[in-house]
């Protein structure tokens, strides 16, 4: 057969890529070679891994091959290597049905030499091969897991191939299938063509709670709709304006509150605190009728500590410069500029400036800077 893509079928002879489904929503690609393919959820006999096997319809003609290049599970630009051998007959399908019942049975027992191994490792879910030539468990597990002796024990006790396969706990949720908190199938086992991890961030922008509880679908894990909803969150959120910016509008300054994604609705709130809610085209117009639109920006103010602080100290250090220069230069102007020199009542104007320069250093420097200990006496002492 060749490598390149399996050209459109131009006629009901040529060969068809059709998609079978098995047990546990595992999905296959086949080649369906005779005049017409059977009809969607029609038993099959299809070439197996050593033998063959039995699955149903799922997707035929156009709606087939488009999954096969675009699924997780399909083959890209190349064409399937199996074929569908022939339909199934009435015994073939119950026979099926009683190897369904025989697999629950036989996952048990397994079970059992788990723990007779002491392994760490949960046993989902087995199947058997329509012809009894293989048995499937599938498994879950935290850490790796050595299982060369269960499987040693598994095959004595079947007495056929036996396949372990490590999946993870979406995987899990998807072949055990199950009801969501929303009432409706698993997504994963009924639609959802891929199972792409989900992060804590796609819930932050659709501003969800962050309590797992509520954000965690059956497996535990965040729910497989956060993933395929946040595109159309994002898209949404750039038609609204920022939460928390301050607008323009006709009414003066606003900030915007929340927005309603939904119903196309913003909610703002005024400098006076009242709230309104607009529609997102008549906030709009409101915005294109004002001159400057621009949201404004509010100012950063510092808190009245530091800038007390700041200010004690401005003043200090301006006090120890007039200091010096007034030693170096009695009869210079520096004293009579800086504003601690106020002439006092009694007509003492050098002795009262001297006296209130002291005690604005005891409070706020604890003294001039660079001065000995012995000189603070005298000076506290003369007021």
């Amino acid at each position: 057969m060749s490598a390149e893509a399996l050209p459109a079928p131009t006629d009901d002879s040529a060969p068809q890529v059709i998609e079978i489904a098995f047990k546990g929503n595992r999905k296959e690609f086949f080649l369906w070679d005779r005049s017409a393919a059977p009809r969607p959820a029609t038993a099959v006999i299809v070439d197996a891994d050593r033998g063959e096997d039995l699955g149903r319809v799922h997707a035929i003609g156009d709606l087939a091959r488009l999954r096969s290049e675009k699924c997780a599970h399909g083959l890209a630009a190349a064409p399937p290597v199996r074929r569908v051998v022939r339909l199934a007959n009435p015994e073939e399908i119950a026979r099926e049905a009683e190897l369904r019942v025989q697999d629950e049975i036989d996952r048990r027992r397994a079970m059992e030499r788990v723990k007779a191994n002491g392994l760490i490792m949960k046993l989902s879910d087995a199947e058997w091969q329509w012809d009894r030539k293989k048995l499937t468990f599938y498994f879950t597990a935290e850490k790796r897991v050595d299982f060369r002796n269960l499987v040693r024990d598994l095959a004595a006790m079947f007495r056929t191939r036996i396949e372990l396969k490590q999946i993870g706990v979406r995987d899990e949720a998807k072949r055990l299938d199950g009801v969501g908190r929303c009432g409706r199938q698993y997504c994963s086992a009924s639609w959802l063509p891929e199972l792409r991890p989900v992060s804590l961030g796609v819930a932050k922008d659709q501003r969800l709670s962050l309590n797992p509880s509520q954000i965690s679908g059956a497996c535990g894990r965040l729910m497989c709709c956060l993933r395929y909803e946040h595109d159309f969150y994002v898209q949404s959120r750039k038609r609204f304006p920022k939460e928390g910016r301050i607008l323009v509008t006709s009414v003066g300054e606003e900030k915007v509150l929340a927005n309603d994604i939904f119903n196309d609705r913003v909610t703002l709130r005024g400098v006076e605190g009242d709230t309104r809610v607009v529609q997102l085209a008549d906030l709009r117009r409101e915005l294109d009728a004002v001159d400057n639109p621009v949201p404004m920006t509010e100012p950063e103010i510092e808190p009245a500590d530091d800038i007390s602080e700041s200010l004690a100290e401005t003043t200090a250090l301006l006090d120890e410069a007039a200091g010096s220069l007034e030693s170096e230069e009695p009869g210079g102007d520096t004293a009579a500029a800086t504003p601690a020199t106020v002439p006092a009542a009694d007509g003492g104007p050098a002795a009262e400036t001297e006296e209130q320069r002291a005690k604005r250093r005891r409070g706020r420097r604890g003294g001039r800077r660079g001065k000995r200990g012995g000189d603070r006496g005298p000076t506290s002492s003369g007021s």
